[in-house]
């Protein structure tokens, strides 16, 4: 049993796809489907339910998966533990991104801290599912730190810093009825066709709970789960109107934000275990992206 084949059971267990696992761990499918058979016959179990449309862990793999994620943690902490003695921080940080930033210059960070540790390797993940799902891979360890929008819950386990807030407008195109408004209410947009994400999004929930609190139910025809430039593209030809935090409607000049009568905040957390249970890098990392949010 090698390390590589714990990492890719570990990639396909997160994901619940072998596509996606794939991505994720820069192998072509085929290679990533032979190394879990593999792992499994060395095992002498079945670590995945194949049998349904979507593949999940057996009880088996359920069990293996917390042993795996404690083996690789192990062997991490044993190469930070000696990075002192190299002369230049190494390691692997783990960190779970957004599809949008905000006010904040995330690249800007990441950037400055690859300059300043450049053998340290920043591995970025982008759940498919929204970044709630980043909280559980916090508490179990196969994730250093994260961003994450919205959160539904603050587990006692995790340290969470509030980044920023940012307003969410109403960004519709200049010809449409509602552009010479200088505010609007969530009712006045009961029959708007939205471009927004999918369900599980940290945005998404928030304008769903927005019209849920008046009484009525938010209309989104169009699902994006990509950035706002994505959006902005869908709205500026036509299909609909769509909600942006305030910072990102004034990337697009083209199109006309409208503030809401009623204040929805976008709220965006930086989520780690506690400091000292991080490891060197993922320490620095964590530090880098607060002082950004200072100076943002």
């Amino acid at each position: 049993m090698e390390f590589r084949q714990l990492e890719q059971f570990l990639a396909v267990a997160a994901e619940m796809s072998f596509t996606r696992a794939a991505e994720r761990a820069h192998v072509v499918q085929s290679a990533l489907s032979t190394s879990v058979g593999k792992l499994e016959r060395e095992l002498g179990v079945a670590l995945f339910d194949r049998s349904r449309q979507q593949i999940r862990l057996t009880p088996a793999g359920e069990r293996f998966r917390g042993h795996a994620l404690t083996v690789l943690q192990a062997s991490r902490a044993a190469v930070d533990s000696v990075s002192e003695f190299r002369g230049s921080l190494t390691g692997t940080v783990e960190f779970g991104s957004l599809i949008s930033f905000g006010p904040l210059d995330v690249a800007g960070a990441l950037g400055d801290f690859h300059r300043a540790h450049p053998r340290v390797r920043l591995s970025l993940r982008l759940s498919q599912s929204g970044a709630s799902s980043y909280l559980s891979a916090l508490v179990e360890g196969s994730l250093d730190v994260a961003l994450v929008s919205v959160p539904e819950r603050f587990p006692a386990a995790l340290d969470m810093r509030l980044l920023f807030e940012d307003p969410l407008v109403f960004v519709c195109r200049e010809d449409h009825a509602l552009a010479g408004h200088r505010r609007v209410s969530v009712r006045d947009l009961v029959e708007e066709d939205l471009i927004g994400f999918p369900p599980g999004f940290g945005l998404r929930r928030l304008v769903d709970d927005a019209f849920h609190a008046d009484g009525v139910r938010a209309r989104t025809q169009y699902e994006v789960p990509a950035g706002f430039v994505a959006v902005a593209e869908l709205l500026a030809s036509g299909l609909g109107t769509a909600f942006m935090p305030q910072s990102e409607a004034a990337r697009f000049s083209t199109l006309r934000a409208i503030e809401l009568t009623a204040p929805v905040t976008w709220q965006v957390y930086l989520a780690s275990p506690p400091a000292d249970r991080l490891a060197p890098a993922a320490q620095l990392l964590r530090q880098a992206l607060l002082d950004a949010a200072r100076l943002a």
